[in-house]
């Protein structure tokens, strides 16, 4: 299964659909596993597929070796005129975000993180929109290690990625469930340690903009994984 970490040399993309309804949602979700699951592209190492909990919408979190493959990919005949209509037909928006992991924070309990539907995590990935100027001050306010965070109930990991085109960055968050990730989210700022509100009032006025949405992993595949089991 796929693991997150800043060291593995990987293009981290994100592929970001909304739909409609529920029913284009599943049917999207059942066309995006057998994509996946006849995935053999050069460069391709993983794919987790996510499926939306509070909005109809799915997030595929794949990872390439370069820019090049994943270039490759989408350049192609087959892609460009048999996926791409198919998708405009099935979803009201797709955003492809291109980025690579520079830090990852998890309970001390997990020695790494994994992303997998046999884990029962409740998935929260946040866009944070940032100017190009302030993106490293971005990234660096919330790489920081931050303790408490691993005393708070429910947490169990949260991964900052830099999107390449300097406008943005992401927060993968693993949560044990949706109460222990609202408790955390609508906790007063007054109830938070000193140095998380310090970090939260620094990263506010950066932002240009954020959104986020829900979700639980529902099928992945990895390269590693074929490869290891054709051995």
């Amino acid at each position: 299964m796929p693991f997150i970490t800043p060291d593995n040399g990987s293009l981290t993309v994100f592929n970001l659909f909304d739909t409609r309804t529920r029913e284009d949602q599943t049917t999207l979700l059942d066309t995006m596993q057998g994509i996946i699951q006849g995935a053999n592209y050069p460069g391709w190492r993983s794919s987790t597929l996510h499926g939306g909990i509070d909005q109809p919408c799915a997030a595929n979190y794949i990872q390439w070796r370069s820019v090049e493959d994943l270039r490759d990919r989408y350049e192609g005949e087959s892609f460009k005129h048999n996926t791409v209509p198919y998708f405009t037909d099935l979803t009201t928006s797709v955003h492809l975000l291109k980025t690579e992991v520079v830090a990852t924070h998890l309970h001390p309990e997990l020695e790494r993180i994994e992303i997998s539907p046999d884990r029962d995590d409740f998935t929260v990935i946040v866009i944070m929109g940032v100017e190009e100027a302030n993106q490293a001050r971005l990234v660096d306010l919330f790489a920081k290690p931050d303790p408490w965070m691993e005393g708070v109930a429910g947490y169990r990991s949260h991964s900052i990625l830099r999107g390449l085109e300097g406008d943005f960055v992401v927060n993968y968050a693993q949560w044990e469930s949706r109460a222990a990730y609202e408790a955390f989210h609508n906790l007063p700022e007054e109830e938070r340690p000193a140095d998380s509100r310090s970090m939260r009032a620094a990263a506010r006025p950066l932002l240009t903009s954020r959104s986020s949405n829900t979700y639980e992993v529902v099928f992945s595949r990895s390269a590693a994984d074929d490869a290891a089991g054709a051995q």
